[in-house]
């Protein structure tokens, strides 16, 4: 975050071009990137086109990743491949999208110009989805599991946050699908690495869950579940968390 603090470029768009000057003097003591004055409904849209893009892309891949499930294809062996390609760079598909940004910004361009977003409404649509089909998913493989063993089995959930190696739980598709498995009164273990508590949710460490879980779910690809092996363990990785 201090990294991007000090030197990624700046949009600077004030109210006149004096509130400009004053912003771009600011910013000048401590950010090395180029500033950019504009006027201020620019940078408005600046700021919500960049998270509309992110948006955009990441529900390409989720469509992909549910695509792949379907046709029994390895979704992270494919984008590596197809990356290979010089003017392709498909993102790793995740459980949805979630944050204070990209889950929320492409609305305010969407919503008082419904007929001409079809794209940034649908990207929303798939990376709001993409949380209800991994829910799906793991509950559909409860099932076989329990068919298997003939008892109840216990789902670990690894992750909560919105993204990796931070706390922040703002819109967050991870939690969203732990409460849909705890509501639906499955057995549910959270391991979240950032958050020493939960006010709604008991958390555990990895090492009770590996002792405890008959189904690891990866959730955030937290550092702390990079190159994890789980003997004996059934495991969704949503995030390919295990071979970062």
């Amino acid at each position: 975050i201090l990294h991007e603090l000090e030197n990624n470029d700046r949009v600077i768009g004030g109210i006149s071009q004096k509130s400009s000057n004053f912003a771009k003097s600011f910013y000048s003591k401590f950010c090395s990137g180029e500033l950019i004055i504009t006027d201020c409904k620019t940078a408005e849209m600046v700021k919500l086109s960049e998270n509309s893009f992110r948006d955009v892309n990441i529900a390409f891949a989720n469509e992909l990743s549910m695509l792949c499930d379907e046709v029994d294809v390895d979704v992270h062996e494919l984008v590596s491949i197809a990356n290979r390609h010089p003017r392709v760079n498909i993102l790793i598909p995740g459980c949805g999208v979630g944050g204070h940004c990209i889950a929320v910004d492409p609305w305010f361009l969407a919503s008082q110009n419904e007929n001409i977003t079809k794209i940034i409404q649908t990207a929303r649509i798939v990376n709001n989805a993409k949380k209800d089909w991994v829910v799906k998913k793991i509950k559909k493989t409860v099932l076989e599991i329990e068919k298997d063993l003939k008892r109840s089995v216990s789902i670990a959930c690894l992750g909560l946050s919105y993204k990796p190696n931070i706390d922040d739980l703002r819109e967050s598709p991870a939690l969203d699908i732990v409460m849909d498995l705890i509501n639906s009164n499955m057995k549910v273990l959270v391991c979240e690495p950032n958050l020493k508590s939960h006010p709604n949710i008991d958390l555990h460490s990895i090492h009770d869950i590996t002792l405890k879980a008959d189904l690891i779910t990866i959730l955030v690809p937290h550092k702390e579940f990079y190159n994890l092996k789980f003997s004996k363990k059934m495991t969704l990785d949503f995030c390919k968390a295990l071979s970062s």
